[in-house]
């Protein structure tokens, strides 16, 4: 294969922390996934080293990493076109980490929005949290990644992933890739449905504010139909004056393959009644068969548990020969066989 034939490489991961992705994963990035397998040479992570810089149950993180494994298939990752795995299940990502927090200045990582965020939630801040930024780093230099499909809000993680290969590549010689983000600008943060805004999260004060991916038809049509909107009646996008109607929109838009403008248009007139009822069986009806095809995978476990073995093993392959690299770079032994 000549270097034009060849596949860009891209790699992105997600964390396993909740029983279920939300619609915000899902426009934000995840939906992004599907296309770019067909189009590169993709690497796709559950990150669940990431998972443990909170406060965690093995048992829950263990079903969830699966369950989280279970709905990227489900939303349409192929294991003959993509490498799906679990973080854990490669050893190389800690590993490298060490090296680039090496390179990583104090101050460079106390700058991460994240990470100030996250520690002013919790009453017990780890150091693995203030290095969080650093193993993503690692995840992505693994594998000499050039894309990136991330939501808009790790924007600022993966600016550090690109100064770190920069300054090792300076100070040690052509190491790793400079990877590039590829994010989709009209549905980079769906916002909150009881606060808009606020990004939605699965940490949202009120039950209602987020949909997940595993929501029943009742719950997701009781969720969008208490959406706040405004003291209007009139479906209009204004991000400033109606951020509630401007959500829903956006939502509206992603999911039914139309514009802003053309909605606007057709609910002239209507009041959000009409508009909240059509939105409702619009994401019912896209989250549905994601629903059904999580089960299915869930259904045969050792069949799931094979294919992440199988990503698994072709990560590593990719992920021992930089990882080697970089150790010969800095000077250490070469890392034994596992």
């Amino acid at each position: 294969m000549t270097t034009a034939d060849r596949k860009p490489r891209a790699f992105s991961g997600i964390q396993p922390t909740s029983d279920s992705f939300h619609l915000g994963n899902y426009l934000g990035a995840l939906r992004q996934w599907v296309p770019i397998q067909d189009t590169a040479d993709a690497f796709y992570c559950v990150v669940d080293l990431h998972a443990i810089t909170v406060d965690h149950e093995p048992k829950v993180l263990h079903e969830r990493s699966r369950v989280s494994a279970a709905q990227l298939l489900a939303l349409g990752l192929d294991p003959e076109k993509c490498s799906l795995f679990v973080q854990s299940q490669v050893p190389e990502h800690p590993m490298l980490a060490w090296i680039l927090g090496c390179e990583t200045g104090f101050g460079e990582a106390g700058r991460m929005t994240q990470f100030k965020d996250k520690s002013a939630k919790q009453e017990r801040t780890t150091v693995g949290l203030f290095t969080y930024p650093v193993l993503q780093a690692a995840d992505i230099l693994l594998y000499q990644t050039e894309q990136v499909p991330v939501g808009e809000d790790q924007r600022q993680h993966l600016e550090l992933s690109r100064d770190l290969a920069v300054r090792f590549n300076t100070t040690y010689g052509s190491t790793f890739k400079v990877p590039e983000a590829r994010i989709v600008k009209e549905t980079a943060t769906i916002k909150d449905l009881s606060e808009p805004e606020k990004k939605m999260s699965k940490s949202s004060p009120s039950p209602r504010g987020c949909v997940y991916l595993l929501d029943e038809p009742g719950q997701i049509r009781k969720k969008i139909k208490s959406a706040v909107t405004d003291s209007e009646a009139e479906v209009r996008y204004d991000v400033e004056r109606k951020p509630g109607v401007s959500n829903l929109l956006n939502i509206y838009a992603a999911l039914g393959d139309t514009t802003v403008a053309k909605l606007e248009a057709e609910y002239a007139g209507k009041g959000y009644g009409d508009f909240k009822g059509d939105l409702a069986e619009v994401v019912v009806e896209a989250i549905g068969p994601i629903t059904r095809r999580t089960k299915e995978y869930l259904a045969d476990r050792a069949e799931l548990d094979r294919i992440l073995a199988q990503g698994a093993e072709r990560a590593r392959q990719v992920a021992s020969r930089t990882l080697a690299k970089a150790y010969k770079k800095v000077g250490f032994f070469p890392p034994a066989a596992l």
